[in-house]
């Protein structure tokens, strides 16, 4: 009885292995599409400033930091040096982050924490396969994708050096001549070639132009006979 026994346990499927792959993960290579921005050196360079103005403003009197913290700033002092302008890529792992700053894995958690409370990160969960064959997690945990951003409050930081900056005074003067010159062009155009300049040398605007090129040949012509008409002779 017992070897029957043994023998139906050594068949049943064992107890599945739990997956070690946190919440709300996604697939590496199929979410980042929508969550990476493209940006440049500047819009970074913006973010960083804001970053160090938003600690200072908020760093009590005899605090050593201020909300987002000494390790927070090195964090993302690194993740503008490591995002890829073009397309907003940005995934270093935990250890890495470690080994560049060498800070313990409970600071880097902690400061990674503090900047998405505050608004200048934020981050994607995500897994990829382990390549195993067979029982076991056939998925595992990957780095982040992170992104960084500019809350507002952190902008208002920055002054005018948060605010678009306006065009310089020539453009402005150039775009004005230019549209002056645009409306004189137009105007000296007779009716088939001013609508072929207003809809494009399509064959609506083609169709258009010959209507009104015909419009324009029988009001002519209708204030020809007009004239005709009204022509008086005198008598010797």
């Amino acid at each position: 009885m017992f070897e029957h026994i043994g023998t139906v346990l050594e068949g049943a499927p064992a107890e599945r292995e739990s997956t070690p792959v946190r919440r709300q993960s996604r697939a590496r290579g199929r979410c980042e599409g929508v969550f990476w921005r493209g940006t440049n050196r500047q819009d970074v360079r913006k973010i960083l400033l804001a970053a160090r103005r938003y600690e200072l403003a908020g760093r009590q009197p005899g605090s050593r930091n201020g909300p987002l913290g000494g390790v927070a700033l090195e964090i993302m002092e690194l993740f503008a040096n490591l995002v890829d302008f073009r397309t907003g890529r940005l995934e270093p792992s935990i250890d890495t982050l470690m080994l560049k700053l060498r800070r313990s894995r409970d600071a880097i958690v902690r400061a990674l924490k503090s900047l998405r409370v505050h608004g200048f990160i934020d981050w994607l969960r995500r897994y990829e396969p382990t390549g195993n064959e067979g029982r076991g997690p056939q998925v595992k945990q990957a780095s982040n994708a992170y992104r960084m951003s500019l809350p507002d409050r952190a902008r208002q930081l920055l002054g005018r050096w948060g605010a678009t900056p306006p065009p310089p005074e020539d453009h402005a003067q150039a775009a004005a001549e230019r549209a002056a010159a645009m409306a004189a062009h137009r105007a000296s155009l007779d009716i088939g070639a001013r609508t072929l300049f207003d809809i494009g040398d399509n064959p609506l605007g083609q169709a258009l132009a010959r209507l009104g090129k015909a419009i324009n040949q029988r009001e002519s012509a209708r204030q020809t006979e007009s004239q005709s008409g009204s022509i008086t002779y005198r008598e010797e």
